[in-house]
């Protein structure tokens, strides 16, 4: 065959092809939290499910001070999770050393390795304890100690880095690999398309990680592309790719987990596409009323609230008291 299509066999029919099956979207439980098939039933310890949970709460709590403070001008910008905390779960699969490259809501990342709120603070604050010395908008986090670049900007830009990155770790043998997080708005950026075909083809140990959560910085995702969703772009580029829940924590972290023996054990690149929905405003900059109606958000917040689904989890494992959210709460925001 030809050498740029060594599996492609040869037809007698004259087709265009047009679209292909839709990929399917991985789930491990329902939104009550109810297991579906016990088989992928995650095999973690009652500490290890709090912990996560725990994080889910005190990123909630903190978004919304750290909102408020900048609506009553305090600090200069914030972007929130709301709707998208179960991506706590992708940091939960991870080895502490494997670096990570941030976009702009991987706060939950953080605060799954132990970064803390004092650190979040003088961060978003740009006071002299930030370890990046002020010198970053808020939110744009980074810390050496837990392998965490730091965030910049530009869209888009960590997605060659992390192959970059990868390719380092490959060559130095020490079975780690990197993970980079974007939103299906930044895989219309050239460096999706440049990062992603160099981490095919040199077989760089990478995850990426694709946050869909159906608005971009403001457009809908039906505006954006017309083909299947983000996670088709992966096969594209020869690229083991897998289209999750991305409200459902637990299949987040199975398919990070096995991303990650993929990437690490045969040297080559793993594309998820975690199907979310931001139910914030994308940053205090915005006002997503002007392209979505207000009734859809809380329709959402009420059907399918990654929160409540891993609290439903920990309840019927009889792990977790109601009254345990609010005292959670209270300690970070008094924190």
């Amino acid at each position: 065959m030809f050498p740029g299509a060594l599996n492609s066999d040869y037809s007698h029919t004259l087709e265009f092809v047009s679209n292909v099956q839709s990929i399917p979207t991985y789930q491990v439980m329902d939104t009550d939290g109810k297991v579906l098939d016990s088989a992928h039933d995650p095999c973690v310890t009652k500490d290890e499910a709090r912990t996560i949970y725990k994080n889910m709460l005190v990123l909630n709590a903190m978004d919304q001070v750290l909102y408020e403070a900048q609506r009553q001008g305090r600090i200069s910008f914030y972007m929130t999770s709301f709707g998208e905390e179960a991506l706590i779960g992708s940091a939960a699969a991870l080895h502490p050393k494997d670096m990570v490259f941030g976009q702009y809501r991987e706060a939950g990342v953080l605060l799954q390795r132990g970064f803390t709120l004092a650190q979040f603070m003088n961060q978003c604050y740009s006071n002299e304890l930030d370890l990046g010395k002020g010198r970053q908008m808020p939110i744009h986090y980074g810390t050496k100690e837990l392998c965490f670049q730091t965030i910049s900007s530009p869209l888009a830009t960590q997605i060659p880095q992390a192959a970059g990155a990868a390719y380092a770790m490959r060559r130095e043998g020490n079975k780690q690999c990197t993970i980079c997080y974007f939103g299906e708005g930044a895989a219309s950026e050239g460096d999706f398309h440049a990062g992603l075909n160099m981490a095919a083809t040199l077989g760089c140990p990478v995850i990426y990680y694709c946050r869909n959560n159906g608005y971009a910085i403001s457009t809908p995702s039906i505006e954006q592309y017309r083909g299947d969703g983000i996670a088709s772009r992966g096969i594209g580029y020869g690229i083991d790719t897998i289209r999750v829940d991305g409200n459902d924590i637990w299949a987040i972290y199975a398919a990070t987990k096995a991303a990650r023996e993929i990437a690490v054990e045969q040297n080559k690149p793993v594309l998820i596409e975690a199907m979310t929905y931001r139910v914030s405003h994308h940053s205090t900059s915005d006002d997503s009323s002007a392209y979505r109606s207000k009734k859809e958000v809380e329709d959402w917040s009420k059907r399918d609230n990654p929160i409540s689904r891993m609290r439903a989890w920990l309840e019927n494992k009889g792990w977790w008291a109601r009254g345990e959210d609010a005292e959670v709460s209270k300690t970070a925001k008094a924190e």
